[in-house]
């Protein structure tokens, strides 16, 4: 009898031992917000990957196209053959939030 009460005792000792580890820093909540950053990580790998293949593609185009690499200075660099015209245009409204954001309020008396 007294071995039957030390084997549940003993298994109760473990299983309050293991609850307290799955729930604790180290559990399950720990392993879900890593795999959770894992998973972000990825995607922000993918994006920085497909961001350097465009670069690649558009450094070779321009490797190869003197059209594009002329284009490509002259934007740099403002430059206008002569006779052309420049016309500089201001940015776009904002809209949403940032647009209420950038108004001032004004006060009515």
């Amino acid at each position: 009898m007294s071995r039957r009460a030390g084997l549940v005792v003993a298994l109760a000792l473990v299983l309050a031992y293991g609850f307290a580890a799955l729930r604790g820093p180290q559990g399950v909540p720990a392993l879900l917000d890593k795999r959770r950053e894992i998973r972000q990580l990825e995607e922000q790998n993918a994006a920085m990957a497909a961001e350097i293949e465009r670069r690649k593609e558009r450094i070779q185009r321009l490797e190869q196209n003197t059209t594009e690499q002329e284009m490509e200075i002259r934007k740099q660099l403002k430059l206008l053959r002569p006779g052309e015209t420049t016309f500089i245009l201001p940015d776009a409204p904002k809209t949403g939030a940032d647009a209420t954001a950038a108004i001032p309020a004004t006060h009515q008396p």
